[in-house]
């Protein structure tokens, strides 16, 4: 039995990757993603007549970097088709694509649910030409911006390999992450540059042949791919349940109503009207070129972490969290290589620098830099300045280009580790609370945090505290034997 009574989920999952070009698949068109609709066009991505195609050879080589990050075959050999179908956003009535001889085939992603490890692999990716948008409710009309028509894409298909909603989820966010660290897309969600279709079936447990498959369209963010397919299972146990058939749908999700609503029957690949695109020739790659891609692979998140993990002592959940965005991976490396307590790093990167830092596609802003940061923490372990301090100078030095060091000068932030001072503020302190000394002397001896705490303020926290605990145990220890 499964979640789902006496029926198995079978999921796979085709997600579209916008490649990170300056220029369209075919045309010198830009990619730029927000400005003014129908900007970004010409007689190609409109499928003029008379326009003919050109291979963009920089999305080529993402796609490779892609497709081996990903420890696909590459095909020598690809060719590229027509994908016959026609909508307004649309304007050639053909789509540029890739069908029986893709780029690449047998791929393989790992990943982990509630700690059980899963391998899913990856049946194929191809390269393809992005539509355009259709805008609908501007005043009682529908419009169309062509700017992302002819946007390179990859279709990156799964194969039926996953079982459930959050196995989903998962696999698109180590998809994402490949993708990111790689610079081969830039995982925006919101703007479409990641974007998924889920194929969902069901089938009684114990039996190995596919049910009719659904179409789950265009889910922009994790969450929404989870429930999506939870809801869309439910659905179709409840048709079978019935006595009802389960049709070939394309169908889309309401995450308000927590539902899918029927888009259209789903079309069958016949309908397509697959045929080699007679304006461009195969594409073949050359050995030196894919292997030269290949030696420039970066490290892959996931090794990353396990190096991290097993070389520098940090925590799964440090891994995670330093090795989520690739520039923030690459500010804790460069931080690192300055000063070299991992864990000590790590803890104050995430302490204090990621709740200022913002992303936005690859790149992302820091208020510091990896030379501040290392900076910051020598001198608290030469005990120039204390833990505490290190915060108030952290929040000094945010935003600037000054060196940690000149701050500590020019605000007298210094610890305070002078005994004889800091017995002369001890015994002031006490001075001022007979009534906690006298406690103290009877026995509560809780209340030296009390103490400290005061001294602590009067010299706004730049007492080192190890000097200041030794002090008021001897002071206030004087007072009980006599």
């Amino acid at each position: 039995m499964t979640a789902y009574g006496a029926y198995e989920p079978v999921i796979g999952l085709e997600v579209h990757a916008q490649l990170l070009t300056r220029t369209k698949a075919f045309c010198g068109c830009a990619t730029s993603f927000g400005d003014p609709p129908n900007t970004h066009t010409c007689p190609v991505c409109l499928g003029l007549p008379g326009a003919l195609p050109v291979l963009n050879a920089e999305a080529v080589s993402l796609a490779v970097r892609a497709s081996l990050a990903l420890g696909c075959s590459l095909q020598a050999r690809s060719v590229f088709a027509r994908k016959n179908y026609f909508y307004p956003d649309l304007p050639k009535g053909y789509q540029i694509s890739q069908y029986d001889l893709p780029l690449a085939l047998s791929g393989v992603l790992d990943i982990e649910v509630d700690g059980t490890p899963r391998r899913v692999g990856i049946r194929r990716i191809h390269m393809e030409e992005d539509a355009g948008k259709n805008l609908h409710g501007i005043g009682d009309e529908s419009v169309v911006d062509l700017n992302r028509a002819g946007t390179p894409l990859i279709e990156i298909v799964s194969e039926p390999d996953l079982r459930s909603g959050p196995e989903a989820a998962e696999y698109l966010r180590r998809l994402r992450e490949v993708l990111m660290f790689t610079g081969v897309n830039d995982g925006n969600l919101e703007q479409g540059s990641f974007r998924c279709d889920a194929n969902v079936s069901i089938r009684k447990v114990g039996e190995t042949r596919l049910g009719t498959r659904v179409e789950l369209k265009n889910i922009n963010s994790f969450k929404f791919v989870a429930d999506a397919i939870d809801v869309e299972i439910r659905r179709q146990v409840n048709l079978v349940e019935r006595g009802e058939r389960v049709r070939q749908q394309t169908r889309g999700y309401s995450a308000e109503k927590r539902e899918s609503y029927l888009l259209r029957d789903k079309e069958s690949e016949s309908d397509y009207r697959y045929f080699p695109e007679p304006d461009l020739p195969p594409l073949v790659l050359e050995e030196a070129h894919v292997e030269s891609i290949r030696s420039a692979l970066p490290e892959l998140p996931v090794a990353k972490r396990a190096r991290w993990a097993l070389e520098l002592g940090l925590t799964a959940y440090a891994t995670g969290v330093l090795g989520a965005h690739p520039a923030i991976a690459r500010f804790f490396d460069e931080a690192r290589a300055l000063y070299p307590d991992a864990v000590k790093l790590a803890n104050f990167v995430q302490s204090e620098v990621l709740r200022d830092v913002t992303t936005t596609g690859l790149t992302a802003s820091f208020p510091v830099t990896p030379a501040q940061v290392a900076e910051i923490l020598r001198l608290v372990d030469a005990g120039t300045i204390s833990g505490k301090q290190a915060k108030e100078l952290y929040a000094a030095v945010a935003g600037t280009d000054h060196a940690p060091a000149d701050i500590v000068r020019e605000r007298g932030m210094a610890v305070l580790g002078d005994v004889s001072a800091i017995e002369a503020i001890a015994r002031g302190v006490m001075e001022a609370n007979p009534k906690q000394v006298a406690s103290y002397r009877a026995g509560k001896t809780a209340l030296l945090g009390f103490f400290v705490g005061q001294i602590m303020k009067q010299t706004k926290g730049s007492a080192d505290p190890a000097t200041v605990n030794a002090v008021l145990v001897r002071l206030l220890g004087e007072g009980s034997e006599a």
